[in-house]
């Protein structure tokens, strides 16, 4: 089956990567470059893809060399996980047609996830996260969502491209997205109307002010996901030069940072992807180097993630018995990473946070555990 799957993509070599032999701790050396001669993926726990596909973005892009570029800067950072076994799938092959491109995509995706793969995509064009959601429609899997942009991508524009795509996974019927959640809008390039309809729908959307409040709030939401993606948009220009299309403002690179180390340390989230890199826009290979950074500390909550404990082993979480407004709850907190859950009224656990909990015990109903009701779970 892998060498079928090989099939949809270019193979990586080390001289492909700038390669100058890499310390024994550096990832360059730790990395399983997966090949017809080296197909067992049984033991990996996270597969890397690159896809340069840019036409949805702009019709006549040339396929990028942007995860290549990104590879060349994750590759020389130094690994400090050695049991976490990391393969590397190269890059999707370009298709004659950008459907084909994402065609081959999704056929990749949706084999690895019934492998029970976790896969970390380097793009192209953000509306490539559709094909992450495809996975699951094509499976009618009912999933949580998660996107990190700076916009709402749901331009009323003719064609599917890069900012209209979540017309596509949003209002398609039948429709399997219980839960969406957009983080790090920025309001003054949003329509108010498309954030008044999102929470008519009950769905998640924290603007860029809120979110750097207090970024622990984050991580519930990311834990929550099966499938997330970030337009690199969503960080400050300064800070990521590739992006022609950024703001000024934005997340600052150690904060999206700590937001992928969230993603990674997500046990539901099956895909994860990273977008919208311009190489030719790059300044010093400043933003190939952020977002390089943020894989490193993806794989890094991918660790945390792996050590953490079955949520029904009671030996290693913490329980808070909570009453708040007439509602009696268990709060939970794990020995090993210090993370919560809380259960609601139909005792089903979902992840929260430690604010979530002072607040039930100020006798007040955390906003969470609101929406969760309103959903209906």
């Amino acid at each position: 089956m892998i060498a079928e799957l090989l099939n949809y993509t270019s193979p990586l070599r080390h001289n492909d990567i700038d390669f100058h032999e890499y310390l024994p701790t550096q990832l360059g050396s730790q990395v399983n470059f997966i090949t017809e001669d080296n197909a067992d993926i049984e033991s990996l726990d996270l597969i890397i893809i690159g896809c340069g596909e840019m036409r949805g973005q702009l019709r006549s892009s040339s396929y990028s060399n942007g995860p290549d570029i990104i590879r060349d800067e994750l590759y020389k950072m130094h690994f400090w996980h050695q049991d976490l076994k990391i393969g590397d799938m190269g890059n999707i092959i370009e298709g004659s047609s950008i459907n084909d491109t994402r065609a081959a995509l999704k056929t990749l995706l949706t084999e690895l996830h019934m492998m029970n793969k976790k896969v970390l995509l380097i793009g192209g064009s953000h509306d490539l996260t559709l094909q992450q959601y495809e996975v699951f429609k094509t499976r009618e899997e009912v999933i949580d969502f998660t996107i990190i942009d700076m916009l709402a991508d749901l331009n009323d524009t003719p064609g599917m491209c890069y900012d209209n795509y979540l017309l596509d996974a949003l209002t398609s019927s039948p429709n399997f997205i219980r839960n969406f959640n957009l983080i790090g809008f920025q309001s003054y390039y949003v329509n108010p109307h498309v954030i008044e309809t999102f929470d008519k729908l009950k769905f998640d959307c924290i603007r860029l002010g809120k979110a750097r409040e207090d970024i622990e709030q984050l991580e519930p939401m990311l834990r929550s996901s099966h499938i997330g993606s970030v337009d690199i948009n969503c960080v400050k220009y300064s800070d990521a030069p590739a992006n022609k299309h950024a703001s000024p403002n934005g997340f600052f690179g150690d904060e999206i940072c700590k937001i992928t180390r969230f993603a990674g340390m997500s046990e539901k989230m099956t895909s994860f992807g990273i977008y919208g890199y311009i190489p030719e826009n790059d300044t010093h290979n400043i933003t190939a180097k952020l977002i390089s950074q943020m894989i490193w500390y993806y794989i890094d909550g991918l660790y945390v993630q792996k050590e953490e404990a079955p949520i029904n082993d009671k030996n290693q979480f913490l329980a808070y018995h909570i009453t708040f407004t007439d509602n009696d709850t268990i709060f939970y907190k794990s020995k090993k990473t210090n993370r919560w859950w809380m259960q609601l009224q139909n005792n089903i656990l979902i992840p929260c946070s430690y604010q979530d909990y002072i607040t039930a015990c100020n006798n007040e109903i955390p906003e969470r555990w609101l929406r969760e009701m309103e959903r209906g779970i």
